[in-house]
């Protein structure tokens, strides 16, 4: 039962929060730091009646609960809000057990050892792209760098052209904003001719691709169908073209006002990776949907069957109960939390690749471009929503001399 102003009758009065993950004011000025002003304001678990009504969850322990209850917080739809025919992404959408065959198709092409072996490649295009734009003394990071590198890595993975790399990004920045129902259901139409196209061209000539390792693939003793293939590939292309791009750049513009810190990592790329877990606890990108599966009491809250649940993860990283300071990137940190890859059956596969992009990117920049800051004027633009973007990045730097 809902009452007029589409509140649930199981959900209690101090519970109700009204706030718009699209487009709410706290928002308009920041994403992270409006959801700081959030977190502040409304219970650890409250109900927005705005996009369909829904759960949101703001404290890291409770959505690691739920992220790892799949039997009473289904994955089955993450769509805010429900939409009348799910994606069915595969595995994403799939519970374990049955998501579990589909992860280890995947899973040794995102391995640890998987990854190293092409970090030669990786370190290759890192280069080519901050070369690009050494000498300027200027880019848009966002347009030169962040939606090029690991959107370039990800099309040579896939074996796609990279001449449609345009294209394909304007499609995913499209499909992950906030657009009328039928629009996403025919962007996924786009992307799946796109896929079927290169499908049907690896089933005549399998190549060393990953499109061509899931057309060859087995799951429990046959092989994949055109629409298995299709479930997966629409997933690693939203996956592929958007978060680590945007990760970088919310990274890129920290690192870009601090100084010191630039210069602690130049005189110590050892120091690199912890820079990174910093940026992937402090600047997440995703926000994590679950479907209440059945009745069930959790957190002093009454869910019931059919309600969304948002995890917040892209915030949970800055809590203080888990992360001290929580604020200072501190790269030297000892046992960092964070859900940014999520966590338990659907924690991200690519979570690998996306960590050595991160890394080799940051080497080479610095090695190029030691110094470096923010536009003057820049007045940053946002997406919001469940995967969340930073829309350019003005930086400015003083080029090396040209060497005699």
């Amino acid at each position: 039962m809902t009452s007029p102003n589409n509140i649930p009758g199981h959900v209690a009065a101090e519970r109700v929060f009204s706030f718009d993950i699209h487009k709410d004011s706290l928002l308009q000025d920041g994403l992270h730091e409006g959801y700081a002003k959030l977190i502040e304001q409304a219970p650890d678990v409250f109900y927005t009646p705005k996009n369909g009504g829904h759960w949101v969850v703001t404290r890291f322990a409770y959505a690691e609960e739920i992220l790892r209850d799949p039997a009473n917080f289904t994955s089955s739809e993450m769509e805010i809000p429900r939409i009348a025919k799910p994606m069915g992404l595969i595995p994403i959408n799939l519970d374990p057990p049955h998501s579990v065959p589909y992860r280890h198709v995947l899973m040794p092409y995102f391995s640890p050892k998987s990854v190293a072996e092409r970090e030669e490649s990786l370190r290759t295009w890192a280069r080519h792209f901050v070369s690009a734009v050494a000498a300027k003394g200027s880019c848009d990071f966002l347009k030169d760098i962040a939606s090029q590198f690991p959107v370039t890595v990800f099309m040579e993975m896939m074996g796609i052209p990279f001449d449609r790399l345009e294209s394909f990004r304007a499609i995913a920045e499209e499909y992950l904003d906030d657009i009328a129902e039928a629009r996403r259901y025919e962007l996924a139409g786009q992307v799946h001719a796109i896929m079927m196209e290169l499908i049907e061209a690896r089933r005549i000539a399998p190549g060393d691709d990953l499109v061509s390792v899931l057309v060859n693939a087995q799951v429990e003793g046959r092989p994949l169908n055109t629409d298995e293939l299709l479930k997966m590939t629409l997933l690693l292309f939203l996956g592929g073209l958007d978060t680590v791009v945007n990760v970088l750049t919310f990274s890129y513009r920290a690192l870009a006002e601090d100084p010191a810190l630039q210069a602690r990592l130049v005189r110590d790329p050892a120091a690199i990776p912890g820079f990174i877990e910093e940026c992937l606890r402090l600047f997440g990108v995703v926000n994590v949907p679950r479907m209440v599966a059945r009745d069930v009491e959790r957190f002093g809250v009454a869910f019931r069957a059919g309600d969304m649940v948002l995890c917040l993860n892209s915030q949970l990283g800055r809590e203080a109960r888990e992360n001290p300071d929580p604020l200072t990137i501190d790269v030297d940190r000892k046992n960092r939390r964070l859900l940014t890859f999520s966590t338990g059956a659907h924690l991200c596969v690519g979570h690998n690749l996306a960590r050595s992009e991160m890394r080799i990117l940051t080497e080479e920049w610095l090695k190029q471009i030691p110094q470096f800051h923010v536009s003057a004027g820049f007045a940053p633009k946002f997406r919001a929503g469940m995967v969340m973007s930073l829309k350019d990045l003005p930086l400015e730097w003083t080029p090396a001399p040209a060497a005699s």
